[in-house]
C-alpha cells in the first residue's frame, strides 16, 4: 500500500503512533481555531468588545450546524478506519464517495436552513439589543460558507481514518495564513477596499475557508488521490448510506446537544448583560485551544482503535488507552498551570481591557475552568475508544446525562443564587467530571469490545482501484 493513500496504524510503537498521528492533528486543530482567534483579536482591538460578545454569541449557532453535520463526518471516519484496517480499500472508496455525496446535500440544505432561521435563534438566545444587529449581519456571512467548510471538515475527517494528518495541516495552515492576512484589510479597509468592521471578519474567513478547501480538492485530484473527489463517482449506495447514518446518528444527536446545551448556557449568560457576554466569549476561545491536544489525542485513539479493531487486534487498545491519558494529561496541567496564572494577560490578548466588570468575569471564569482542564482530557482520550470502536450511542448518551441532567440545570439554578455567574461556571466543571466518571466506568467494564461494525473480510495485498 503506497504511503501516500495512508498510514497502517495495526502495526509498530502505540506511542510514536498517537505523537506522530495527533502532533499534525493538534497543530491543524490549533491553526483550524486560528480561523475564529484571529478573527476574535482583530475585532476586541480594532472594532469593539460588543462586536466581540456578537462573533461570540453566532458561535453556538454555527456550531449548531457544525453538529448536524459531524455526525456523517465522525462516521465516515470510523468507517474508514475500519476498512482500511481490514485492507478492504474498495470498501473505503464507496464509503469516500458515499460521504461526498450526503455532504453535498446535507451542506445545502443547511446553508439555506441556518441564513433563514439566524435572526429567530439570536432572539431565542436573549441577545442584547446593542449587538443583535452586529450578530445577525456576522451570523449570516458565515453561515453563508458552510457548505465549503463542511466539505473540508469531511476531507480531514477522511484522511484521518486513513492516518495522514500531514495533508489537512498544510492547507488548513494556508487558509489561517489567508485568513490573518485579509482580517485586516477587510476590518479596517485599506486602499480601495471598504471598511467593514465585524462583517470584515466574517468575509476574511469565508473567502480563507473557500480557498483553502478548493485548493485541497485541487491538490488530491491532480495526484489521483484514494479521496479524490470526482463527481462522476458520487453515489448514494444504500447499504454504505444506511450504515454511514446508523453511526453518524448517534454523533448528530450528540453533538447537536452540545451545541443546543452550548447555545442554552450562552443563552444564561446573556442575562447577566453584555460585559458577562464579552467575558464569557473570549473564555470560552481560550478554552477551544486548552481543549485542542485532548481532542487531538481523543481523534488519534479513535483511529488507532478503529483500525486495530478492523485487523482484529483489540489487545492493542490498552496501550492506546493508557498513552493516551499520559500524554495528553502532560500537556493539558501544563495548560491549566498557565491559564490559571496568568488569566489577565490572556484576556487582554484579546483586547478585553476596556472594562473592568469585563476582565474580573473573565479572570473568575478562567481560574474555574482552567483548574478542570483535565477532566475534560480524560474524559476525551475514553470517548476516543469507545467511538473508534464504533459505539457512538454510548458516547451520546453521555453528553445527554453531562449537558441536560448536569449542566443546563445546575446553570440556571447556581446563577439564579448569590454565585451569579460563577454558578454557571462552577456547573461546567462539574458536568466536566460526570461525564469523566461515566466514560472510565464504560471503558473499564469492556463493553465497548462488542462488534458494531461487521467486517465483510480482509483483502490482504491488494491496492485501491483509483
Amino acid at each position: 500500500m503506497s504511503s501516500k493513500f495512508g498510514k497502517d496504524l495495526t502495526v509498530g510503537s502505540i506511542p510514536r503512533h498517537l505523537l506522530t498521528f495527533s502532533l499534525p492533528m493538534l497543530i491543524g486543530n490549533l491553526l483550524q481555531t486560528g480561523y475564529s482567534l484571529v478573527n476574535a483579536i482583530w475585532i476586541g482591538r480594532k472594532v469593539s468588545e460588543d462586536a466581540l460578545g456578537a462573533a461570540s454569541i453566532s458561535f453556538p449557532i454555527v456550531f449548531i450546524l457544525i453538529a448536524l453535520s459531524s455526525g456523517a463526518t465522525m462516521a465516515t471516519t470510523i468507517l474508514v478506519s475500519q476498512y482500511y484496517g481490514a485492507k478492504d480499500y474498495k470498501t473505503v472508496e464507496k464509503v469516500v464517495n458515499n460521504s461526498f455525496s450526503i455532504a453535498l446535500i446535507l451542506g445545502t440544505v443547511l446553508t439555506i436552513a441556518g441564513i433563514f432561521s439566524s435572526d429567530v435563534l439570536l432572539k431565542l438566545m436573549k441577545t442584547p439589543e446593542q449587538q443583535f444587529a452586529m450578530a445577525s449581519s456576522y451570523l449570516k456571512i458565515t453561515i453563508a460558507g458552510f457548505l465549503l467548510m463542511y466539505i473540508g471538515f469531511l476531507i480531514t475527517s477522511i484522511l484521518r481514518g486513513i492516518g495522514d494528518t500531514v495533508t489537512p495541516l498544510i492547507f488548513t495552515g494556508i487558509g489561517v495564513g489567508i485568513n490573518a492576512v485579509l482580517d485586516p484589510l477587510f476590518i479596517m479597509g485599506v486602499g480601495p477596499l471598504p471598511e467593514l468592521g465585524l462583517n470584515g471578519a466574517a468575509y476574511a474567513s469565508l473567502v480563507a475557508q473557500a480557498l483553502a478547501t478548493i485548493g485541497g480538492i485541487i491538490y488530491l485530484n491532480t495526484r489521483n488521490h484514494l479521496v479524490a473527489f470526482n463527481p462522476k463517482n458520487l453515489r448514494m449506495d444504500k447499504h454504505t448510506t444506511s450504515l454511514i447514518f446508523k453511526i453518524g446518528f448517534p454523533s448528530i444527536i450528540q453533538q447537536s446537544l452540545i451545541s443546543i446545551g452550548s447555545a442554552a448556557i450562552t443563552t444564561c449568560v446573556n442575562t447577566f448583560g453584555p460585559h458577562a457576554n464579552n467575558a464569557f466569549g473570549v473564555g470560552t476561545r481560550v478554552d477551544q485551544i486548552a481543549f485542542m491536544p485532548a481532542l487531538s489525542m481523543s481523534m488519534a485513539t479513535a483511529a488507532l482503535t478503529g483500525q486495530n479493531i478492523g485487523a482484529k487486534k483489540p489487545e492493542r487498545v490498552k496501550d492506546i488507552f493508557k498513552w493516551g491519558i499520559i500524554m495528553t494529561s502532560v500537556v493539558t496541567i501544563i495548560v491549566s498551570i498557565i491559564v490559571v496564572s496568568f488569566p489577565e494577560f490572556i484576556l487582554s490578548i484579546f483586547g478585553l481591557g476596556k472594562s473592568r466588570e469585563s476582565i474580573d468575569i473573565g479572570v473568575e471564569y478562567l481560574r474555574i475552568n482552567g483548574s478542570a482542564y483535565i477532566l475534560f482530557a480524560i474524559m476525551f482520550v475514553s470517548n476516543g475508544i469507545i467511538n473508534g470502536a464504533g459505539h457512538t450511542i454510548t458516547t451520546m448518551i453521555f453528553s445527554l446525562l453531562s449537558l441536560w441532567v448536569v449542566r443546563v440545570p445546575f446553570a440556571w439554578l447556581l446563577s439564579g443564587t448569590a454565585l451569579g455567574t460563577r454558578g454557571i461556571w462552577i456547573s461546567m466543571i462539574t458536568s466536566f467530571g460526570v461525564t469523566m466518571v461515566i466514560s472510565l466506568w464504560y471503558y473499564f467494564s469492556g463493553r465497548w469490545k462488542k462488534e458494531v461494525v461487521r467486517m465483510r473480510g480482509p483483502v490482504p495485498d491488494s491496492e485501491p482501484q483509483i
